[in-house]
């Protein structure tokens, strides 16, 4: 490699650089794909939960306006009149409507107010604990466990994380508002009963069937309850984003998956003064590493400094140079660039200043010759030797001077040209197998 005039035939480097072996650039490109996702959902994650309270509120009150007219009976809410209709072979106890002209299809009413329910609950419960969809499924009412300070005999209320990706029990402390939400399922999957109904849950993962226990994300279908699967709760959450309009900054339809909300809980938590080893064990890592790759990563210190430089700087500048350009100013920044093009190429000036060289353009340094005058270049150079053959025949010694500058000049040009046109690359061939040994092979019969 260090003398490829004698040994390049002979020689070729290892295409596998030693970093593509430790995959560090592709953990970082991954790395990085992670944190633009956060950024982009961390903003209207807000948005995403109003629109989920009010859907939820809304499907709600117009079930109960259909539960209280007749099957056949019409009803109004929110400025839309619907007829109640009566689908016995639907499932028991379901609610359907239908336009009073009878064209469209037919909507479900009690099926919207399931979907809009379940998937604001299980939104809440994933922002509030950063637990992932396959624990949220798991999740009982057993989870729901106490334990009493030793010093004041305040009861603080925890929820129990089953092991489940790294087999690890954990205990997260039920804030007040993940406390209202895990009111309102227990209060709905109840139903009035003083216990809430055991269901048999299928593991995707262990590819068996855990026993029946008293699950908090169990739904009524037709006259048995039934666990709600990750596949089920992923699938609402694509409709109630396709109903929220929101969008990536690319134009397409803004996604938003379970684990998502894994990630945005571990960076509001370390944002917010979290140490990063209690954000581990509230996640549920084993390695630290781990949860700060979770972590989205905003330099506050490098932007708040980067504003403060700019804040000072302008503070020391002229108040005019921040101010709005007028027309006259903006036509003559634009005019500079045009009287920058010469006849052999473009000067490189900077803006407002002067020609140091008289419009001697064949002189400057900042001549950037173009390559379509290189016909041009040669007869000026072959003018300028011809001149100065002419001078120093008449012994015109003065005009030499001038003209070996300008000649000078002219052929330096000519030679950057050549440089940025020499763009041809030498190929060494694959070596054979006699070059490679060193001698000749004799065939055998």
């Amino acid at each position: 490699m260090e003398d490829p005039g004698r040994w390049g035939p002979w020689a070729a480097p290892c295409p596998i650089r030693p970093e593509d072996l430790a995959r560090q650039k592709t953990i970082r490109a991954r790395k990085s794909r992670m944190d633009q996702r956060t950024r982009e959902r961390l903003p209207v994650l807000p948005m995403l939960l109003a629109h989920l309270q009010t859907t939820r509120t809304d499907t709600a009150a117009r079930l109960r306006a259909a539960h209280s007219v007749a099957p056949g009976a019409l009803f109004t809410f929110a400025g839309v009149t619907l007829r109640r209709v009566q689908v016995v072979d639907r499932g028991a106890g379901r609610v359907w409507a239908e336009h009073p002209s009878g064209t469209g299809k037919r909507r479900d009413l009690t099926g919207e107010e399931h979907r809009s329910f379940w998937t604001w609950a299980a939104v809440e419960v994933l922002r509030h604990t950063g637990i992932r969809i396959e624990e949220l499924t798991e999740l009982s009412h057993h989870s729901l466990i106490q334990y009493t300070l030793p010093g004041t005999g305040e009861l603080v209320p925890l929820l129990q994380i089953a092991p489940s990706k790294t087999d690890t029990e954990r205990l997260l402390v039920i804030s007040p508002e993940l406390a209202d939400t895990l009111a309102a399922i227990i209060t709905r999957v109840r139903g009035g009963n003083a216990a809430l109904c055991c269901v048999a849950s299928y593991d995707t993962h262990e590819r068996q069937w855990n026993p029946p226990m008293p699950l908090l994300f169990q739904r009524r279908i037709s006259i048995e309850h039934r666990a709600i699967p990750g596949s089920t709760i992923r699938d609402w959450l694509d409709q109630a984003l396709d109903s929220t309009g929101l969008t990536d900054p690319a134009g397409r339809p803004l996604r938003f998956t379970p684990h998502d909300f894994r990630r945005l809980f571990i960076t509001d938590a370390v944002m917010h003064g979290m140490p990063p080893h209690i954000a581990q064990l509230v996640a549920g890592h084993r390695d630290i590493n781990t949860t700060m790759g979770y972590k989205a990563v905003y330099p506050d210190e490098v932007i708040k400094g980067h504003r403060a430089f700019i804040a000072r700087r302008r503070a020391l500048r002229p108040g005019e140079e921040y101010r709005q350009p007028t027309d006259q100013e903006w036509d003559e920044f634009l005019g500079h660039f045009e009287r920058r093009k010469v006849a052999l190429g473009t000067c490189g000036r900077s803006y407002a200043t002067p020609c140091i060289h008289e419009h001697a353009c064949l002189r400057c340094p900042l001549l950037r010759p173009d390559p379509t005058q290189r016909d041009r270049l040669l007869e000026v150079r072959d003018n300028l030797i011809a001149r100065i053959t002419e001078a120093r025949a008449n012994n015109w010694l003065g005009e030499v001077d001038g003209l070996q500058i300008s000649l000078n000049g002219a052929r330096e040009k000519l030679t950057q040209l050549d440089q940025r046109a020499s763009t041809a690359s030498t190929q060494l061939g694959l070596p054979t197998f006699r070059n490679i040994a060193g001698r000749a092979t004799t065939p055998t019969d």
